[in-house]
């Protein structure tokens, strides 16, 4: 029997990570929302790596924060080390990674959902989506409640129709032995949506006390942190140790030797698996030349002894799992308390969404998260944050935020996705971004606060931090350009012993930081009216010097991106009537309809000549319009 059980602006399925950010941010922006998830005790789940960040993924996670979304905050409350990773490298790839007190992190994430005002959190599976006239109105759940909307966000993570593989054992099952959401997928399938299968695995958890550290290396956090939230300065805490271990050629053997019990390689299982990610037996295989391959031994949170074996996901049977690990140096005694597993699960074909993560053919149904084909916690948040924007701007009439490649990684990924599709579960690296010198995650608030605030998520107080710490910056290279230092015998002296030229004439303290053996701080010397300023102004002030004419020429290119991405396309365009254009371009074009030309030339199977023809047109169609106009 079905009751009703209310009406909402908004309904967003699952509390997931993506899930999270689109609840509260349409909450936050005034709308009167509903999450339903399966269990109370997933929200914000981990199930796989205990950690927030990381190459790339970092750079979402700062960005989430400046348009003032959760994750940032939560994991800077939460986190148990923080390590800023890539340092010898340029800034464009330096990539903040904390390990997260797992628990604390979902019971945290868990309170500010409760504490937030317009929203409402109920335990209950969504099996059956209500479409009427192509637009959404409600969902029904296993209890038979009937919950009306006008948006609903889908955010089920890696629950539809989930399917646990270890060995020669598989079952249906959710992620970390909670249950899967088996009846939703048909309900969408219903409705046109068609459905794929992906997979995901994750590593064993061993117990601290059987773990011989003295045979690893240590792995500390920074001695200085540097918080994921631009709106947290000092953070200071004890940070616990991670350790490195490697496999060996015995571990090698015993995996070489059980390959045919793994499902993988047996075909039992019909989904794809992240490339960047592999399983060990993957890396066997694959990396057959290397003797060895990085292990890390991960705490999982202060009040507990489970430890995350990173760098070992696995299928293989569970005995043959502990038979491998204990050949790793520090491992010999260990036990295991959690086996490793491959989860198989329902996705969509992320190119049937518009770039607002809206589904083309249902109006007002979102979709964010592994549902869309990505992988990982940061992924699945910033396309929740996005839907939820993106569904309240939906619901006053206004025109979505579409955030480009030139502006954030999260443009990055959501043009990815629904311009390119994905064959495989979906993972941000720095890499994937053209202009990442300019999208760099320690300038993400000066990007991308000031939009978080013109749609109403961003505070107040955000917002005018962010103008202060940009004024500031922008006094402090000022000041730089006046200062001149001239060429005494002790300044010779001072640069000498920092193995850079003498001076023969006057140079400005700006001039003097753009050598590369020079920098901001090691330059204080020479500096007596130095202002106090904090980490985060000085650095900015040594990169925006020292990569200036970098930064200009990625501007200008960004100039000739942003041309191509303000020439505009009709979504009721058909370019089956465009002659010039080969058959394989029209097919991908109608069925992708993309926002501009910039999008239409990112399509594969477009190539340059059908973007000159399209170009050709659209002046065509121009002058012809404006002669009319005239007439």
């Amino acid at each position: 029997m079905e009751y009703y059980g209310g009406k909402y602006d908004v309904i967003v399925v699952g509390a997931g990570h993506a899930g999270c950010e689109a609840c509260l941010a349409t909450a936050r922006m005034g709308k009167k929302t509903l999450v339903l998830t399966t269990s109370l005790d997933a929200i914000a789940l981990m199930p796989c790596n205990p950690a927030i960040g990381g190459t790339g993924k970092g750079h979402l996670v700062r960005e989430i924060d400046a348009l003032g979304g959760e994750m940032g905050k939560n994991i800077d409350r939460h986190f148990i080390q923080s390590r800023m990773l890539n340092t010898s490298k340029g800034p464009a790839v330096h990539s903040l990674r904390a390990q997260a007190d797992k628990q604390k992190y979902q019971t945290g994430m868990k309170k500010v959902i409760e504490d937030q005002e317009n929203l409402d959190l109920i335990q209950g599976e969504v099996t059956k989506l209500i479409v009427n006239n192509g637009k959404v109105e409600g969902v029904i759940t296993r209890t038979g409640a009937r919950y009306d909307a006008h948006v609903i966000i889908m955010a089920t993570g890696t629950y539809l129709k989930g399917r646990i593989f270890i060995g020669e054992v598989n079952y249906e099952g959710g992620p970390n032995g909670l249950f899967p959401a088996n009846r939703l997928s048909e309900s969408l399938k219903g409705y046109g949506i068609e459905m794929r299968r992906f997979k995901t695995g994750t590593p064993a958890r061993i117990h601290r006390d059987s773990v011989d550290f003295k045979k690893m290396e240590i792995q500390p956090g920074d001695d200085e942190i540097v918080p994921f939230s631009f709106l947290n300065n000092n953070i200071e805490k004890d940070q616990e140790p991670c350790y490195l271990t490697y496999t060996n050629l015995e571990t090698h053997k015993i995996i070489s030797e059980n390959l045919e019990r793994s499902p993988m390689y047996r075909g039992e299982m019909e989904s794809v698996g992240p490339r960047y990610c592999p399983s060990i037996e993957d890396k066997v295989v694959r990396f057959a030349d290397k003797n060895r391959h990085q292990i890390f031994i991960e705490p999982e949170g202060l009040d507990t002894k489970e430890m995350y074996v990173q760098g070992m996901s696995t299928t293989l049977p569970e005995e043959i799992q502990i038979k491998m690990l204990k050949t790793v140096p520090g491992l010999e005694n260990v036990k295991m308390m959690r086996t490793a597993y491959a989860i198989e699960y329902d996705c969509i074909d992320p190119t049937k969404m518009s770039r607002s993560l809206e589904y083309k053919d249902i109006k007002n149904l979102f979709f964010a998260g592994q549902i869309n084909g990505t992988s990982g916690y940061e992924e699945a948040a910033c396309q929740g944050l996005m839907a939820g924007i993106n569904a309240v701007l939906k619901l006053k009439g206004e025109e979505p935020l579409i955030l480009d490649r030139s502006q954030a990684y999260i443009g990055v990924l959501i043009d990815d996705l629904v311009t390119k599709g994905t064959n495989e579960p979906y993972r941000m690296m720095t890499s994937r971004a053209e202009y990442r010198l300019t999208l760099r995650q320690d300038n993400a608030d000066l990007r991308l606060t000031e939009i978080g605030y013109r749609v109403g998520l961003a505070t107040e107080e955000r917002y005018n931090k962010m103008k202060q710490k940009k004024e500031a910056i922008e006094k402090e290279i000022a000041r730089l350009k006046e200062l001149k230092v001239t060429p005494t015998n002790e300044v010779n002296d001072f640069l000498e012993g920092l193995k850079s030229a003498k001076l023969k004439k006057p140079l400005s303290l700006y001039d003097l930081i753009k050598r590369p053996e020079l920098s901001y701080e090691n330059l204080k010397e020479l500096d007596s009216d130095r202002p106090k300023l904090n980490k985060e102004i000085r650095m900015q002030v040594e990169i925006q010097i020292k990569y200036k004419g970098y930064i200009e020429k990625q501007l200008k290119q960004i100039k000739q991106f942003k041309k191509l991405e303000g020439k505009k396309l009709s979504r009721d365009f058909n370019y089956g009537k465009i002659e010039g254009l080969r058959l394989e371009a029209r097919q991908k074009l109608n069925e992708i309809k993309p926002d501009s030309v910039g999008q239409a030339s990112r399509i594969s199977g477009v190539s340059p000549a059908d973007i000159n023809v399209l170009l050709i047109y659209l002046e065509q169609q121009r002058r012809l319009k404006a002669r009319g106009e005239k007439k």
